[in-house]
């Protein structure tokens, strides 16, 4: 195993069918540590690369490798890597401190250091007021926490989170996304599943987008954004005279689109490239005196790369 890949979680060639149903097709990626984001709708594929980076399922074809372990090796794995599913299940009558405790006895920490660690991890989650209480009568945003807690008891080097942003109130949302991006700016390997874009745009150093079993794009948001320049860059101008821009836009090969706006004070722009554009409103502020108010990219986010990606109706391009 290189040196490269004892520090990254790898996939080569991995493809995972269910009998006949797809679930991954030739997954070839390299994460590395910081927040990755796996992005896509719901059966795209995200759980089935988490279950496979945790060794809950097993490939069909290729190798996986996460910080130079195979998911075949539980024992080991387990030691390095944290998993926080999406779904609820806990003992009965069991109480948060305890649900933490039991779990690093598992690890074989003693009672000390047992201790120590699930007082730690409940307080980075900010439950330690509610640590004494049972888990029955946790909000389902307290029972997603302690279910974190859970899986960075232990100190893990990858932390594997699908979903964790469900049914949290904006406070718990806001306070768990500055938890990843601490995590991750520690040297941590922070995977992220989510379909709430906006979110995981403004926290993730990478971003995966997968559609129907397959890996569309992946990099940092301008990165992937720059790599699919076929796809049309939307740019909203507020103007006091849209048509007038409209006709003169239309003019250029670069525009594929020019849209009113229904107030009848802006346009929306389709264009193949955005600096030519650009160049075109200067031209037009300094030369014909057209007073324009803002312009703002409509889209340079992970939603609308992921909507030029797999297209409106979620096919695969």
């Amino acid at each position: 195993m290189s040196g490269q890949a004892q520090n990254r979680i790898v996939f080569e060639n991995v493809s995972k069918f269910y009998g006949e149903v797809l679930g991954v097709n030739r997954v070839n990626l390299l994460l590395s540590a910081g927040v990755t984001s796996l992005v896509g709708p719901n059966g795209s594929g995200k759980t089935t690369l988490m279950n496979l980076m945790t060794g809950l399922i097993r490939p069909t074809n290729g190798a996986i490798s996460v910080l130079g372990i195979a998911p075949s090796e539980p024992e080991k794995l387990a030691r390095v890597v944290g998993y926080c599913t999406q779904f609820d299940s806990f003992p009965p009558s069991v109480t948060g401190r305890e649900f933490i405790q039991d779990w690093l006895r598992l690890h074989g920490f003693n009672h000390q250091e047992t201790s120590r660690l699930a007082e730690d991890a409940l307080a980075r989650v900010e439950l330690t007021e509610a640590a004494g209480r049972k888990i029955a009568g946790y909000s389902k945003g307290m029972r997603q926490r302690i279910r974190l807690a859970q899986a960075i008891s232990h100190h893990p080097t990858v932390l594997i989170l699908d979903e964790p942003l469900n049914g949290l109130d904006p406070k718990a949302r806001a306070a768990s996304m500055a938890l990843f991006e601490a995590l991750g700016k520690e040297g941590m390997h922070v995977v992220i599943s989510s379909h709430i874009l906006h979110e995981v745009d403004r926290i993730s150093d990478e971003v995966v987008l997968i559609s129907s079993g397959y890996i569309v794009a992946e990099g940092k948001i301008p990165d992937v954004r720059t790599e699919v320049k076929e796809h049309p860059m939307q740019i909203l101008v507020r103007c006091s005279q849209p048509g007038m821009l409209a006709s003169r836009v239309f003019a250029q090969n670069h525009v594929v689109e020019a849209k009113l706006q229904n107030d009848g004070r802006g346009i929306l722009i389709r264009t193949t490239n955005a600096d030519e554009f650009y160049s075109l409103l200067n031209r037009l502020i300094v030369e014909d005196g057209m007073q324009i108010e803002t312009v703002a990219p409509a889209d340079d986010d992970v939603n609308s790369v992921y909507q030029y990606l797999i297209g409106s109706d979620g096919e695969r391009i």
